[in-house]
């Protein structure tokens, strides 16, 4: 078996996580020195330059960042080994989520996560877009796209949207339709009938203005009337906010509204719901798939996700 210097290894990893030679000198507790010539031994070794200098400014090459790729999830397989064989059982992954699943949905759960499997240490990192699958982002995703065929994917929720307000807005809504009676809450709610209050709409969804409600009036083969009047908000964080004080009708989707305590402040309203075409995935890199911190971490998130309703057994 050939292998490189294997000293080098872990300092090139460092180096490269950092972007700095004097950050990973700090951290390793080496001199500077001895991390540049860690890395030139690799550079030899491997007749291939890892880095670009200019200045102050480090950049890995495109060699540097395909090795990179290659050899973080050897050195974490290594280090796990290691644990589990030292009697080691914490797990420390870092798990890339998009902003709103993980405020609304996923933090209220985790004292469970904590309760059930205390050896697994969750460190999130918070994405606004779909990241990019690689270790080193994170070690493990909640994601859109299936673009890596190295990664295998969990189903956990297949999007819809839905229109909401607040219970106080709803009330004010049966008044003005004049919706009187204890069946009021059940009876269909016509488009036409939506379209006479606010709006509230989030770009982030379609990426363009109202597309939201477009996508939702497009449903049922209609257009949003030109009379109508429509709010913007650039994240759906933003707009249900909006719609919990008052201010109008908004479109929001399961996991939203996924704990008691914020779904008691909404009502549903009896309409139509519209598919958006995502579909959120637990992603983890299959070559790591006998790490027991990342299935358990998996199971207990399709577990969740059953008990909750954002998927089906």
């Amino acid at each position: 078996m050939k292998l490189p210097p294997l000293k080098s290894l872990p300092v090139f990893e460092t180096v490269a996580r950092l972007n700095s030679f004097s950050l990973a000198a700090d951290e390793l507790a080496v001199s500077q020195s001895a991390v540049s010539h860690q890395i030139k031994q690799l550079e030899t070794y491997l007749g291939e330059k890892l880095f670009w200098r200019s200045g102050r400014t480090l950049t890995l090459t495109d060699e540097g960042r395909q090795y990179l790729d290659g050899i973080s999830s050897a050195l974490l397989q290594i280090e796990r080994a290691s644990e589990q064989l030292l009697g080691h059982e914490e797990s420390r992954l870092r798990l890339s989520v998009f902003s709103s699943f993980a405020v609304r949905w996923l933090v209220p759960r985790l004292p469970d996560l904590q309760r059930l499997h205390p050896q697994v240490e969750l460190a999130l990192e918070m994405s606004i877009e779909s990241p990019v699958l690689s270790d080193r982002v994170a070690d493990c995703f909640i994601t859109i796209h299936k673009g890596s065929p190295a990664y295998s994917y969990e189903l956990l929720y297949v999007e819809r949207l839905f229109p909401v307000c607040s219970q106080d807005y709803w009330q004010k809504i049966r008044r003005e339709l004049g919706r009187e009676g204890p069946d009021a809450d059940d009876l269909p709610m016509s488009v036409e009938e939506v379209s006479q209050f606010p709006l509230l709409s989030t770009h982030s969804i379609f990426e363009k203005a109202a597309g939201d409600w477009d996508a939702w009036y497009r449903a049922v083969d209609q257009r949003i009337p030109a009379a109508a009047s429509i709010q913007h908000f650039s994240h759906m964080l933003l707009a249900l906010e909006a719609a919990r004080f008052h201010q109008g009708i908004v479109l929001t989707n399961d996991y939203m509204l996924s704990t008691r305590k914020d779904s008691e402040d909404f009502v549903r309203l009896p309409c139509h719901p519209v598919m958006t075409g995502d579909r959120f995935y637990f992603a983890w890199k299959t070559s790591r798939r006998g790490e027991r911190g990342l299935q358990l971490l998996r199971r207990w998130l399709v577990d969740e996700a059953i008990r909750g309703g954002l998927r089906g057994e």
